[in-house]
């Protein structure tokens, strides 16, 4: 158990260091499943976020388990749609970095926030994040294909913070703590990063 919580500490803490800020490509290249489903995967910003939501949906427990995630990819999606209709939302990239701080400090501190306030904070963070998916997304059937794939992607990395909570989780108090305060700091710091850059 602990080389597992070692092993992805290192492969979080080395996902952190390249210069990856932004997975927002050019407009011409936002259509297919394949992209879309690249586009979460390939910035740091998004992955960090993404796995953020949902340590911090395993860590509130209960309902907020499944609601947290659910209620990001929903409101994701309405940002999304924002982003193809051409409505501005301001500071969208200032919003995207703020959510990886923001998440990653939650996580790091363990913060028990009530259930409405976190779908608060998570939605308006998922509604940033659609939006930068959005914008770049043409209104045809390669870009219905590529909101798919931006989805999916949304929804596994989710599921690779959930499963990163439960071990964290299963290690115990002692090294949960540790690891948990390991892994939000990392976010948080990388996140510092984005907004620097």
């Amino acid at each position: 158990m602990k080389s597992a919580i070692k092993s992805g500490l290192l492969a979080m803490a080395a996902a952190a260091l390249p210069a990856v800020a932004s997975a927002h490509p050019a407009i011409g290249e936002a259509a297919g499943f394949s992209l879309g489903f690249a586009h979460p995967m390939s910035g740091l910003d998004h992955v960090l976020a993404m796995v953020m939501v949902g340590v911090f949906a395993c860590q509130l427990g209960d309902r907020a388990t499944w609601l947290v995630p659910t209620t990001f990819v929903l409101v994701m999606t309405l940002g999304g749609a924002l982003g193809v209709a051409g409505i501005a939302v301001p500071f969208v990239e200032i919003g995207i970095a703020l959510s990886v701080v923001v998440l990653g400090a939650v996580v790091a501190l363990n913060l028990k926030a009530p259930l409405a306030a976190a779908l608060g904070v998570i939605g308006v963070f998922a509604i940033f994040h659609g939006h930068a998916h959005g914008a770049e997304m043409p209104e045809n059937a390669a870009g219905a294909a590529y909101a798919a794939g931006f989805m999916i992607a949304t929804v596994l990395l989710h599921l690779a913070g959930l499963a990163l909570g439960y071990v964290i989780g299963r290690a115990g108090e002692r090294q949960g703590v540790f690891v948990t305060r390991m892994a939000g700091g990392i976010a948080t710091i990388s996140g510092v990063g984005l907004l620097a850059a």
